[in-house]
């Protein structure tokens, strides 16, 4: 008898604890949306477009100077002698191994720059959310872009209007 009102005890506050969890407030934004609106996003993109395309002149001069390399030692091959050739096939492999390696730090550097320039504008979105929707009342702000059904009130409108846009 005890165990049976202690079980009864524990279902009513969790049945209570359920209802109190059920009435929050929930809303939800389109991070991607308003992010893509920044002005600072247009700048951000901008100086990956430039960046990248310093690097892309750059990897191409590299491969232009490779081909130029490899069509003359193949045009040569025949008249060179055998250590000219082993010589230049090994200068060949040191520049394939220099344009790999080039991409890959040019890669990594660029991901580095988003990051670098995406973290504040995040951050700024962030701060703006939260600050939308404690003043509308709201206990959670879900991102739109993840969800499969966004019914409830839609904060993104509001959340441009605060970051002045």
């Amino acid at each position: 008898m005890k165990q049976l009102k202690t079980l009864l005890i524990a279902a009513l506050v969790f049945m209570s604890t359920s209802q109190v969890n059920a009435q929050a407030k929930v809303a939800h934004v389109d991070t991607n949306a308003i992010m893509a609106a920044m002005p600072e996003m247009l700048q951000a993109q901008k100086q990956l477009e430039t960046l990248q395309g310093v690097y892309d002149k750059e990897f191409k001069g590299m491969v232009d100077e490779y081909q130029a390399k490899l069509a003359k030692y193949n045009q040569e091959v025949e008249t060179v002698t055998e250590a000219m050739n082993i010589e230049r096939s090994k200068e060949i492999q040191d520049m394939e191994k220099r344009i790999q390696d080039y991409r890959q730090t040019a890669q990594k550097e660029l991901t580095k720059k988003e990051e670098d320039l995406m973290k504040p504008l995040m951050e700024k979105t962030k701060v703006a959310i939260e600050k939308v929707g404690k003043a509308k009342g709201y206990q959670y702000v879900l991102n739109s872009a993840g969800l499969l059904l966004a019914d409830g009130p839609d904060l993104t409108p509001d959340v441009k209007k605060e970051l002045g846009f």
